[in-house]
């Protein structure tokens, strides 16, 4: 293939007659098929749920705990309270310390909150209340809640009676309401929680997808000492490299599109235990978002493909292509952390950021929006940086010393030593 374009190598029958036998090959690899297929659809949403229902299980048993408190200053015009609160379920009326200090107690985790209280200074038997806990303590928390609902209870039942007993009605007692409505409909509020977590997962899951092939097919070659007997079959080292290229960018987008399968079938599942009853939530895609999701997964896969095969490519064991290729995973994982924020805006600058852009276009998809100038510049800067990632491929595949491994440097001091050469020759 002598003075062929990188296209005719693409379209020619040995490139991809060695891509099937790399996809072959990575098959009867147990961690390759586990990452890739397995964890997505099956290993990550039980993982998730376990998660969530040891999330559920811990907020059960600090439920079940009693709550210890003092009560302070409470008038007598409210005794009633102090009643209710002695009768209600897993709340511990304890007697105020000698020294009057139970700030201390509550620092040492003797008490779980304190209900300071005091006559209102208007008119009317009004009070005002107030609950000290300890936010970094999980029992302490549990008390306050506790503690509001029963407030809340007590409140809404002494405004009635103090408006009955005055002939006016709750609202002309209050002169100010406030009320809410939520327009979103229940499919819109399940595209809301999934356009939140299916992006950073997503992101995880193709990086997941592509590592261990990519090494494999690098670093692993190298290591069992079949890169020789590859290149002795006489294939154009251009095909070689593209069909190994393709092999891993096909169990990324594999990951990366399976894992969003999986979370779609088990998110109520894993998500119940939290929601309680709300049955307001409503888990569907839209049917646009699949060829979104679908061009993403390639895209993403695409990209992280080329990253981790370069880096991998210096290596000369398995273990340390995974040691060489982890920083670069870690370096893509970094900006999904804000992929939480609700109010991050899809924007033609955001468009140009790696990874970002495409997580961002997922995200936007499953809500049922398609920003066309967004998604366009999405695919350009993508694939650009494809094409930058494969040209510096090409340049390091006409060195025999790292194809053979006899190269000792990383990818930074190979192109260091590159550039030093180019302005020799200047």
């Amino acid at each position: 293939m002598a003075g062929t374009t990188p296209m005719s190598v693409l379209l020619h029958p040995q490139t991809w007659a060695l891509y099937r036998m790399e996809l072959r090959s990575a098959l009867r690899e147990r961690t390759i098929v586990m990452t890739s297929v397995l964890m997505p659809i099956v290993l990550y949403p039980a993982m998730l749920w376990v998660m969530f229902t040891g999330i559920t299980f811990v907020r059960g048993q600090t439920d079940d705990l009693t709550s210890r408190i003092v009560v302070t200053g409470l008038p007598a015009a409210h005794a009633q309270l102090e009643r209710e609160l002695r009768a209600a379920p897993r709340v511990a009326i304890e007697a105020a310390p000698a020294d009057g200090d139970a700030a201390v107690w509550l620092r040492d985790g003797r008490l779980d909150a304190v209900l300071q209280c005091a006559a209102d200074g208007g008119a009317g038997p009004g009070l005002r209340a107030r609950i000290v806990y300890d936010g970094s303590r999980e029992r302490s928390t549990a008390a306050r809640d506790r503690l509001q609902r029963l407030l809340d209870t007590y409140r809404n039942r002494w405004l009635r009676e103090q408006t009955a007993a005055r002939g006016v009605t709750p609202a002309e007692w209050a002169g100010f309401a406030i009320d809410m409505t939520n327009t979103a409909t229940s499919e819109q509020m399940g595209t809301l929680v999934l356009g939140m977590m299916v992006p950073l997962f997503f992101v995880i899951m193709v990086a997941v997808g592509c590592f261990y092939p990519a090494v494999d097919a690098t670093a692993g070659e190298r290591e069992r000492g079949t890169w020789e007997t590859l290149l002795t079959m006489a294939p154009p080292r251009e095909a070689l490299v593209i069909a190994k290229y393709l092999s891993v960018v096909t169990f990324g987008c594999l990951a990366g599109v399976l894992n969003v399968a999986g979370m779609l079938l088990t998110v109520r599942g894993v998500l119940g235990p939290l929601m309680g009853s709300d049955e307001r939530v409503v888990f569907t895609m839209p049917l646009g978002a699949v060829p979104v999701v679908a061009l993403g997964a390639l895209l993403l896969a695409g990209f992280v493909a080329a990253g981790m095969m370069l880096f991998a490519a210096f290596a000369r064991t398995f273990r340390e292509g995974q040691s060489m290729v982890t920083p670069f995973y870690m370096l893509i994982l970094l900006p999904t952390m804000t992929l939480g924020n609700r109010g991050l805006v899809f924007t033609p600058t955001l468009a140009l950021v790696p990874v970002v852009n495409v997580a961002m276009m997922v995200r936007e998809a499953f809500a049922g929006v398609f920003h066309a100038p967004q998604m366009a510049i999405t695919v350009a800067a993508s694939l650009a940086t494809i094409v930058l990632l494969a040209r510096v491929a090409a340049i390091v595949t006409t060195r025999e010393d790292v194809l053979l491994g006899s190269y000792a440097g990383t990818l930074a001091s190979f192109l260091r030593e590159r550039a030093r050469f180019g302005r020799g020759r200047s």
